[in-house]
């Protein structure tokens, strides 16, 4: 470690968005790329022209972006609303925009838990950004578990932890509704839980899979000052590359927000991008009905490998582990088992004791169940 960096960060691993496995095996030119949860489809031809079109017409690139975000906003305080059912909620008043939703997290802990004020809570396996960017920060984690079969928060250790931990105290409970990996959505004693902690801890909801899951608590917002909503444009909006996440709170909340966020963080080409795939999010989401329909089909037929244990999924996503004593060593072999697909061509994310598959395309779907049927055909009993 040089002398000026902090000691701790030198145990700290950082975040790898596309994991290697440990094989030395090659890996074919063409692969599927279902380890991130993004949206199998590119933008339609026509809106990619439009904003080519914008950069060309419009944008200026010696020119600062718009810092306010104002126009993108108020279009997203539109959609939130539309998405609940509501009337005039929510307004840009209620809304900040990040880039991505891993800015917007690392504002809610600055404006949180910086400087020894507050630790923060979450439930694993869960989206690892949380745990990684309080710790970069210096902030503490504090981490419980989950029941092994239907992935909900062990609620007595949760409210335990929230009791007992003083040096510094929760500030931050991060839940994600439906979670990542597990794919579950939060039930309702966890949402009983939720509603009844104190208004002096922010609760965190990531519903970065609203648009698969169709279960919002946006409704719930003005009941509860202390929650914030976390979604993005990167999954059933096609826009990952262009990195726009946003959050809707209390007024209050987001105007912290606007205090730490860093000036001009979204792109010019990013915002008109996500104010494109507003104004046409009904094309957009229109693909989300297959998806659905896809993710059914896979889960159907990977259920029928006496091997294999998987759970329902409200996402674009399903977790699936190796059946208990179905092997030698679960571990060694959820690792050949993984390496297997990659080798075979498929990109799937390892993690916590499973591996969570996108759903793709029709045809990458196809190649996903045979390839996972000759992956375990290969794996020792």
């Amino acid at each position: 470690m040089l002398p000026f960096i902090r000691s701790d960060l030198a145990q700290f691993t950082a975040y790898k968005p596309h994991p290697r496995s440990d094989t030395a095996d090659s890996v074919p030119a063409q692969f599927d790329r279902l380890d991130t949860n993004e949206s199998p489809d590119d933008l339609p031809p026509e809106l990619k022209q439009k904003l080519a079109w914008t950069y060309q017409q419009v944008i200026e690139t010696n020119r600062y972006p718009d810092g306010g975000h104002e126009t993108l906003k108020d279009a997203i305080a539109e959609y939130v609303n539309e998405s609940a059912d509501l009337s005039l909620s929510n307004t840009a008043t209620n809304i900040s925009v990040g880039n991505g939703s891993d800015e917007l997290i690392r504002s809610l802990l600055i404006a949180t838990c910086l400087g020894g004020e507050g630790s923060i809570l979450v439930a694993n396996p869960t989206f690892s950004m949380y745990g990684i960017l309080a710790q970069t920060l210096g902030i503490p984690v504090v981490a419980v578990g989950r029941n092994e079969t239907n992935f909900e928060i062990d609620i007595n250790a949760a409210q335990s932890a929230i009791e007992q931990t003083q040096n510094p105290p929760i500030r931050v409970v991060f839940v994600v509704h439906p979670n990542s990996p597990t794919a579950n959505r939060l039930t309702a004693a966890e949402l009983a839980w939720l509603r009844c902690l104190s208004e002096d801890i922010l609760v965190v909801i990531d519903e970065a899979y609203f648009e698969f899951s169709q279960t919002t608590l946006v409704d719930e917002l003005a009941q509860h000052p202390n929650w914030v909503i976390l979604r993005t444009f990167s999954k059933a909006f096609r826009l990952a590359a262009l990195r726009v996440g946003y959050c809707v709170g209390h007024p209050e909340a987001i105007a912290i927000l606007e205090k730490v966020r860093l000036p001009y963080n979204l792109p010019s080409f990013s915002i008109a991008a996500a104010l494109v795939a507003l104004q046409n999010r009904t094309l957009l989401l229109s693909s989300i009905p297959q998806t659905l329909s896809e993710r059914a089909k896979l889960i159907e037929v990977l259920s029928q490998q006496p091997e294999l244990q998987i759970t329902a999924s409200a996402a674009n996503f399903i977790y699936l582990r190796l059946k208990p004593n179905a092997f030698n060593s679960q571990d060694t072999a959820l690792k050949t088992f993984h390496e297997k697909l990659r080798t075979l061509g498929t990109h799937v994310r390892h993690i916590s004791g499973g591996l969570r598959i996108t759903v793709g395309t029709i045809e990458e779907n196809t190649r996903t169940v045979n390839r996972v049927q000759a992956a375990l055909a290969n794996l020792e009993f």
